[in-house]
């Protein structure tokens, strides 16, 4: 009894010592809150803008997660304009070098959105989603195929490969004529060789392939356009070392190893940074070089969609006479194409009053474009449009290509020499000569879609 009591007493006891102690620590934090100094004015706006600033991006994520896919990537592409002047101010090689990294890396927006069905074209049994494409001469060494083709090109031709790495001319290789709207460019065929460019296609061409086979039902739509290893198609320019003495076998050693991942293959002879290299464009020398290059390729074992179509690149600097040569040859061993025109030597007005333009290497840019154009109506009434033809040098504008188009051409590539949007219309008439496969030679970050602005019926 005397034990119950005393635990009673006891639990009274810490009752109110637990009691008067919260009290007492109620009265401390009373008094330090009313001794605390004001929180001043500003610090509460600060707070509200902060979370105003929250409750923008919350809404703005909430927002974007409703919206497309399409119209998202379309966002990105916009955004991609804001960084095209600040690649004015580097080095045109360093700036063509962070470009190729960029893409290489996959830190460029990929074009998610369907092209539209009149894009769609057929060119040598190849199919392509859209005609527009990136040129030789970005990609050198192959190590960006991926990149650039997610970005939407419908095609994207890697090169100029030589057999065995060479670094080229001595630098500075690239040389902007800005007000022009041009470059000279003195590179040489710099390549790190076909042994590593084929270790990239090889992999990138296996890739490709498995990606295509998981993420495609066989009865797709998108599944029936690209070449070899999926959507986009992807051609492989060859190329010459500065320093052999048999071009043939070069040529024929890139097509061995190169022409199985290539959807169509170019042979460059019209470079005029390379050593008697133009001298291959003569009757003689082209014709036997051809002859080799096509034993080389069909001599190989080739699927259901057989080898890959052999193409020349040509100058635009030819006499009418060296013209005649290569129109009767192309005729007469039945090239698949030629491409018009390579980088030109001269200097047309006003490229010539810029000191520029005394440096050695080849003219691109809006300066090529009445020259290449010139050369494309003449080879186009010489081959009687038995071969297909590609214009190639100083389309930057609507009215440019409508002017190439107008040639009856079959095919068109688009040489840009500067950092910006081309915004071009294409003339589809309904004729097999019109459509239209457009190149870029330098790097445009934008969406692809913005240069087709209208089609003119």
């Amino acid at each position: 009894m005397a034990a119950r009591a005393a635990g009673k007493l006891y639990r009274n006891f810490m009752r109110q010592r637990v009691i008067s102690t919260s009290i007492g620590a109620s009265r401390h934090c009373s008094s330090a809150a009313t001794s605390a100094p004001k929180i001043p004015h500003s610090s509460k706006k600060g707070r509200l803008l902060t979370g105003a600033t929250i409750g923008l991006i919350i809404a703005g994520g909430a927002y974007v997660s409703t919206v497309d896919e399409a119209t998202f990537c379309g966002w990105l592409f916009s955004a991609t304009k804001l960084v095209n002047p600040f690649f004015a101010l580097l080095d045109a090689e360093v700036a063509h070098k962070l470009a190729v990294s960029a893409a290489a890396h996959g830190w460029v927006p990929r074009e998610k959105r369907p092209d539209p069905p009149i894009l769609g074209l057929e060119v040598w049994g190849r199919k392509f989603s859209n005609p527009i494409g990136l040129s030789a001469g970005f990609d050198k060494n192959a190590e960006a195929v991926e990149g650039l083709l997610g970005m939407g090109f419908g095609f994207v031709e890697v090169g100029s490969v030589t057999p065995v790495p060479q670094e080229g001319n001595p630098k500075p290789h690239i040389f902007r004529l800005r007000q022009e709207g041009a470059i000279i460019n003195c590179c040489g065929f710099n390549s790190e060789g076909i042994v590593a460019v084929a270790k990239r296609l090889g992999a990138q061409h296996g890739k490709r392939k498995l990606e295509t086979s998981s993420s495609s039902s066989p009865l797709s739509e998108e599944a029936k356009h690209g070449g070899k290893a999926g959507p986009g198609i992807l051609g492989v320019n060859l190329g010459k070392n500065k320093t052999s003495e048999d071009a043939a076998a070069d040529y024929v050693q890139g097509v061995h190893t190169l022409s199985q991942y290539a959807d169509y293959l170019v042979i460059n002879i019209s470079s005029p940074n390379t050593p008697g290299l133009r001298m291959l464009q003569g009757r003689k020398h082209l014709k036997d070089l051809v002859k080799k290059v096509q034993a080389a390729r069909d001599e190989m074992q080739w699927g259901e969609e057989g080898p890959p179509p052999l193409l020349v690149k040509i100058s635009p600097d030819l006499s009418k006479e060296d013209l005649e040569d290569i129109a009767a040859v192309a005729v007469a061993l039945r090239l698949d194409g030629l491409i018009i025109s390579n980088t030109t030597i001269s200097r047309p007005d006003p490229v010539n009053k810029n000191p520029v333009s005394a440096e050695s290497g080849g003219l691109s840019g809006k300066p090529l474009f009445n020259l290449s154009t010139n050369i494309l109506m003449e080879m186009y009434l010489l081959t009687r449009g038995k071969i297909p033809l590609i214009g190639c040098g100083g389309i930057s504008r609507s009215l440019r290509t409508a002017a190439k188009t107008r040639r009856r051409l079959c095919l068109i590539y688009c040489e840009h020499s500067s950092w910006r949007y081309l915004r071009v219309k294409l003339p589809f008439t309904g004729r097999v000569s019109t459509f239209m496969l457009i190149s870029l030679h330098m790097f445009v970050c934008g969406s692809i879609r913005t240069l087709f602005l209208s089609v003119w019926k």
